[in-house]
Order: structure tokens, then C-alpha cells, then sequence
């Protein structure tokens, strides 16, 4: 007997606007950092040189991220037949690790700056540098928080969340050293901001990670989503069922369903691609109809 399939490919996604998101917030992030080096030179600021070298890094990081969304949305071809989108989980997993980098570097210097104490430095200026900072990151991450569904769009809040609490870390050091002369505190706060970026770099890495093995999308339950086809009118059942992730927000799915009619195949097709976009959000399905039971063979 012949077999069926049919696939139901759905590319309307919001790639590009976030994207371009992605994009604007490399260019600022990177003309930021030039500008803080220099107030970090002029001030006398290890803490402000310090942030400065964490947003160079930050903006590479949100380039690379930007070129991944734009791989993401070159059509398919006919040696990359599901497109590109895998880009931006490669680019999520090295923003993720590079993360974890940083933190260890910061931890170090912090570490050292605790046994070899700062000299004197323009601790008010300073922290006039650091609050333009935080205010260029908290308009990125607005910028950014509608495209949180995206591994790609997280990874990136994720260096920009990082450069906020870095900000506020040189923020609060030159308030301090300005109004008492007390160093230490700095590094104490980068230690602390250093441990938050960790947990969620870590969890990250393992995410992208299971994604490229091809596990199941976060949020999604092969379990839920069997029993949501089962109980479509005219299914009987439903087997070798699978959900991959095609990009960082784009989730693949495929199975055979075996159905009570294959005169009415059409509408139990329809039925079923309207319950998986609604329910899990999964438009790239492929389904292939199987007429009466399923014989208990395993294969």
C-alpha cells in the first residue's frame, strides 16, 4: 500500500524584527564600550574598564546573535532543506559558554582586587559613566523582552542583563568610593552579579545543548501533545510521534496517525494542524494517515 504524507510548512514567523532588534542593540552596546574604556582610562576606574571590556565582548556576542537571526531567515535550499534556523541555537550555546568565560575572568579580578586594593579614583565621575550604562541596557532589554521567546533573542538579553548588573556594579563602586573611600565593595557586588550570570549561562548551555540533540522544545510534553491528537474527531490513535526544535523558536513536528475514515482525511488533517498551532504554537507538521488498527508489532 502506498503511504501518505502530507507537510504543512508555515515560515510566517518574526524573525526579522528581532533581527533588527538584535542588531541596533550590537551597534550601541559596541559604541558604548569604546566610550567607556575611555571614561575608565580618564577616571582612574578598574571597575569602569572592566565593564567596558565586558560590553566589547557583550557586543561581539550580540552581533554574532544578529547574523544568526539573519541565517535564520535565508529559505531553505537544497542542502540545508529545513533552512537555517539551527544558526541561532549555535549562536545561543557560544553567547552562553562565552558567558560563563567572563564570569570566571571577573571572579578572578574581583578576587584580586580584594587582596590588592584599588588607588584612588574619580569615584563620582565614575559612577556617572556606569548610570549612562544602565540606562543604554535597560532600553535594550525593553527593546529585546518582546522577543523572549526566541533562544537566540534570551541568549542575547541574557549578555545585555549582564552589562546591566556590571553597570550597577561600577554604579554603586564609585558612589561608594566617592562618598567613603571604601574599595572593596566593588568587587564583592561583581562576585554576587557573577553568580547570578552563571545559573542562568548554565541553564542556557544546557538548553541549546538539548536542543541540537534534537530533544524536545522546552515548555512542549510529548505526552500533552499525543493525547491533544488522539482526541481529534476521526483519530483513533497516534504513534511514532516526534518534536524537534528547527530554530530557536520554531518547533517540528511529525507522526503517524491512524484514522477511524481516510475519506475524511482532509478535515481530520485540518482539525489536527489547527489544535497543534493553537494549543503548542507548532506549525511545521508532518503527518502521515494510517486506515483502521494499529497491529501490536513494534518496530
Amino acid at each position: 500500500m502506498a503511504e501518505h504524507h502530507h507537510h504543512h510548512h508555515d515560515h510566517h514567523h518574526h524573525r526579522p524584527q528581532a533581527g533588527a532588534a538584535l542588531g541596533v542593540a550590537a551597534a550601541l552596546t559596541l559604541v558604548f564600550a569604546g566610550l567607556e574604556a575611555l571614561g575608565g582610562w580618564w577616571t582612574g576606574s578598574l571597575a569602569l574598564l572592566s565593564d567596558a571590556g565586558h560590553m566589547l565582548t557583550d557586543g561581539a556576542a550580540l552581533a554574532l546573535s544578529a547574523f544568526a537571526a539573519w541565517m535564520a531567515r535565508r529559505p531553505p535550499s537544497a542542502r540545508h532543506s529545513y533552512g537555517l534556523g539551527r544558526a541561532e541555537i549555535f549562536a545561543a550555546l557560544v553567547n552562553a559558554v562565552t558567558m560563563l568565560a567572563i564570569v570566571g575572568a571577573l571572579a578572578y579580578e574581583a578576587m584580586a582586587r580584594l587582596q590588592d586594593p584599588d588607588p584612588a579614583i574619580k569615584g563620582g565621575w565614575a559612577a556617572l559613566i556606569a548610570l549612562a550604562g544602565l540606562a543604554l541596557n535597560l532600553v535594550l532589554l525593553r527593546r529585546l523582552a518582546p522577543h523572549g521567546h526566541d533562544m537566540n533573542a534570551r541568549a542575547a538579553m541574557l549578555h545585555v542583563m549582564g552589562d546591566a548588573l556590571g553597570s550597577v556594579a561600577a554604579l554603586v563602586s564609585g558612589l561608594v568610593v566617592a562618598l567613603s573611600g571604601w574599595t572593596p565593595a566593588d568587587p564583592i557586588a561583581s562576585l554576587v552579579i557573577g553568580t547570578l550570570i552563571a545559573v542562568s549561562a548554565v541553564r542556557l548551555t544546557r538548553e541549546s545543548v538539548h536542543a541540537l540533540m534534537e530533544g524536545v522544545p522546552r515548555g512542549l510534553s510529548m505526552e500533552a501533545i499525543g493525547r491533544e491528537m488522539a482526541a481529534v474527531e476521526g483519530v483513533h490513535s497516534v504513534h511514532d510521534l516526534h518534536v524537534w526544535a528547527l530554530s530557536g523558536s520554531r518547533a517540528a513536528l511529525s507522526a503517524h496517525v491512524v484514522v477511524e475514515s481516510m475519506a475524511d482525511w482532509h478535515l481530520t488533517l485540518d482539525a489536527l494542524q489547527r489544535r497543534l498551532h493553537l494549543r503548542f504554537g507548532i506549525d511545521h507538521v508532518t503527518l502521515q494517515p494510517e486506515s483502521g488498527v494499529r497491529p501490536l508489532i513494534r518496530h
